[in-house]
């Protein structure tokens, strides 16, 4: 059984149709990839996958957990965690502060403790920057404390939006080569990416979404091999 899977789901903001029948499925340890055009329902499948959205018909099942109907804490509890679109940081609290928030289902004050070593760890600028304000910090400084907020939960698949979205391409090598990490130690990955070749390049499989549907599906390797994906997506490298 795969650890997260959406049979037909279509999801609605007012009367527009954002998703169309979305089917996709995420095997323990991969990392699958969404890619396509801004509007194609990127954003809105993490959003219904979280609980942030409720789809209006399908399934959404993750470890066996009704996420349709499901709250977005009790998402979080069994094992899911989310780095929105734009960082989303608290930006009056702390660097400090914004981790722990991540660990708020949490109650075990050791392990948060060697949780915060962790991401340390991943992210050695967060150490640094601590108690600074999170507004203050820079914009591939805040994209990293993001993604560890969203670590500090334990999750066992990670939902990763747009990390690389406006950083220099010396941080965006950082965030995906994290990425590859984290992915690494145990923990899977579903990530949307505006570079459509990275995510591709370190992917499991992917996912092309087109107008709330997908067009194609196929492994990584092949996706980047194929004509039609290339040409709308990958600028038509190979």
């Amino acid at each position: 059984m795969p650890l997260l899977e959406l049979r037909d789901v279509d999801a609605t903001y007012g009367r527009i149709r954002a998703l169309r029948g979305i089917s996709l499925y995420v095997e323990q340890g991969e990392i699958v990839t969404l890619i396509g055009a801004n509007g194609a329902g990127k954003t809105t499948t993490l959003r219904a996958i979280s609980g942030l959205l409720r789809p209006v018909a399908g399934t959404i099942a993750f470890d066996g957990l009704d996420c349709t109907t499901a709250s977005p804490d009790r998402i979080v509890r069994r094992g899911l965690s989310h780095s929105p679109e734009g960082r989303r940081v608290f930006a009056r609290m702390t660097v400090r502060e914004n981790l722990e928030l991540g660990a708020f289902t949490r109650t075990a004050a050791d392990e948060i403790a060697a949780d915060l070593e962790r991401v340390f760890g991943i992210f050695p600028r967060l150490r640094e920057r601590v108690d600074q304000k999170a507004g203050t910090l820079s914009g591939g400084e805040q994209q990293m404390l993001a993604i560890a907020r969203a670590l500090m939960s334990r999750p066992r698949l990670l939902l990763l939006d747009e990390p690389s979205l406006g950083l220099s391409p010396i941080l965006v090598q950082t965030i995906f080569t994290v990425i590859r990490e984290i992915n690494a130690a145990g923990t899977t990955i579903l990530l949307i990416e505006q570079n459509a070749q990275q995510a591709l390049q370190i992917a499991t499989r992917g996912y092309v979404l087109e107008v709330g549907k997908i067009a194609y599906t196929d492994s990584a390797k092949a996706l980047l091999a194929s004509e039609a994906v290339r040409a709308a997506y990958l600028g038509g490298a190979a």
